[in-house]
């Protein structure tokens, strides 16, 4: 378990996560909106833990962190404010082109 959640529930809520962008695909979506879009199937997700899925999913290279103009300093934008979108790495994950193996339930 970590964190509270066993890793299948990590697992699952990443590929749910890049799923629900593969369908948006290449439009951005607000990290808050996002997370709203998966609490239908998981009600118990927290932000906290969420943000860290996030930022698995950025650093993997499968998420791109979208930057507006209107951002004076992006690093002090809320989380919660922050605009991701899947980068084609992340569109080959999902289709299931590409392995990962933190990413397989």
């Amino acid at each position: 378990m970590a964190n509270g959640r066993t890793a299948r529930e990590i697992k699952s809520i990443r590929n749910e996560a890049v799923v629900a962008l593969k369908m948006l695909y290449p439009t951005a979506l607000p990290a808050e909106q996002l997370m709203r879009s998966l609490l239908g199937l998981f009600p118990a997700l927290e932000w906290e833990y969420f943000r860290r899925d996030l930022a698995y999913l950025c650093e993997k290279g499968y998420l791109q962190r979208v930057v507006a103009e209107r951002e004076a300093d992006e690093r002090l934008t809320p989380w919660r404010q922050r605009w991701f979108r899947l980068t084609s790495r992340g569109v080959e994950l999902a289709d299931h082109l590409i392995d990962d193996p933190a990413m397989n339930p």
